[in-house]
């Protein structure tokens, strides 16, 4: 089975372009244009350059050996939290800059939940002189603080969303109106495997650059470019899929996503989509997605304000009803456990989406021959409030094992 998008951008029943008449002409430019720009020469010189000089790839494979000893396996960390900007999400923004750029667009608009996204985007702008308006939720503004600031300091606008609970899918909601309104001069930065095609081909396509660098430093490092395990988190999906990418037809490789349980997958509380999400469509495409049962939208919760969302990528849908992938869901509590655990381990600090990824490690049983690549998709510099909240609960209920 081919788990990549097909010419009209479905992976299998889920995805495709459900948009208003007005942004039909923007988003057809773009699905015409996009595979060609990203072939010409010109453009893979300047990305592969910017990605390299400005971005720091390529980003280290760790090997974590503390990690390893306690789950009795081999356990590397890919590190797109040393990536600049902190996350995996520069390899997106870098790509689609230079996109728009040569689409002749002179005004960049961006979502954004946990904020890494949004820095990332502002960051470009200031790089590329373009102008910037982010929109993003009050409820993450407030517990994103920092990364509100940073934007800011980029040179970017960020417009606060108080609709419904002033989450992603707020923001999302509100960037897409101003495209609406600005169809002509502006450019949607998605960050994620989300939106109508080819939003989620495109960025799986400038995420990619994570796999293959696992085939070849996987082999530098084991003589073999496969593991058996690659684990992710996913929302959106963007990190997954660019970790999943060049194995998603590896039958040799296990693919392992993590999403937000919140307080509890039957809590009421939950961004566990893809175990409580119906088939539905939400910002132009076919998904699962959380919802009533007369189809009205059901607002998500996660301690992570990156999984706060209630429809996933229509990629990780299709891998999930096909079995492709195994689909675990960590709680708020797991999850800020296995972040202490690593920060003490391994002394990394991981963002709150990577901790949840990191959470798979206590649910499953490995070989002790396995080997597991984790990656860890942003640092925790942007959660350093939250982990402070709890510091004495978990800090010492670690120190005391």
């Amino acid at each position: 089975m081919n788990y990549q998008a097909d010419q009209h951008g479905y992976y299998g029943i889920f995805g495709g372009a459900y948009i208003p008449e007005i942004l039909h002409s923007n988003v057809e430019h773009l699905r015409e244009s996009y595979l060609r720009i990203m072939n010409e020469e010109s453009f893979r010189q300047e990305f592969r350059a910017l990605l390299c000089d400005y971005a720091g790839r390529p980003s280290p494979l760790y090997f974590a050996r503390r990690l390893s000893g306690k789950y009795r396996t081999r356990i590397y960390l890919k590190r797109e939290d040393l990536n600049h900007t902190g996350a995996h999400k520069i390899n997106n923004t870098i790509g689609q800059i230079l996109l728009a750029q040569r689409m002749g667009k002179q005004r960049i608009i961006a979502e954004t939940g946990a904020g890494q996204h949004g820095v990332a985007t502002a960051t470009v702008c200031a790089l590329m002189n373009m102008q910037c308006v982010v929109y993003m939720g009050e409820t993450d503004i407030a517990r994103q603080a920092l990364n509100v600031r940073k934007m800011q300091m980029l040179g970017a606008e960020v417009r606060p969303v108080n609709s419904g609970n002033k989450t992603l899918k707020d923001a999302t909601n509100e960037a897409i109106r101003d495209w609406c309104c600005h169809p002509d001069n502006t450019h949607y930065i998605i960050g994620s495997t989300v939106g109508p095609h080819p939003y989620p081909d495109m960025v799986a396509r400038f995420q990619s650059v994570i796999s293959e660098e696992i085939r070849q430093q996987l082999t530098e490092k084991e003589g073999r470019d496969a593991p058996d395990y690659l684990i992710a988190c996913v929302g959106g999906g963007s990190n997954a899929a660019g970790t999943f990418y060049h194995y998603l037809n590896d039958e040799r490789v296990k693919l392992i996503e993590v999403e937000a349980a919140g307080k509890g997958i039957d809590s009421g509380q939950s961004a566990a989509t893809i175990h409580l999400g119906r088939e539905g469509i939400i910002h132009g495409s076919r998904t699962l997605l959380m919802q009533t049962e007369d189809g009205q939208i059901t607002e998500p919760y996660s301690i992570s304000a990156g999984l706060d969302y209630p429809g996933i990528g229509p990629v990780h849908a299709h891998l999930a009803a096909t079995g492709r992938a195994e689909i675990l869901a960590a709680t708020d509590e797991e999850a800020v456990q296995a972040a202490f655990e690593l920060t003490a381990m391994e002394g990394i600090i991981p963002a709150l989406e990577s901790a949840h990824a990191l959470a798979a490690l206590a649910m499953k049983t490995f070989r002790t021959e396995d080997i597991i690549v984790l990656t860890v998709s942003g640092r925790g510099d942007k959660d350093m409030e939250t982990y402070s909240s709890l510091f004495e609960r978990f800090a010492l209920k670690l120190s005391s094992k």
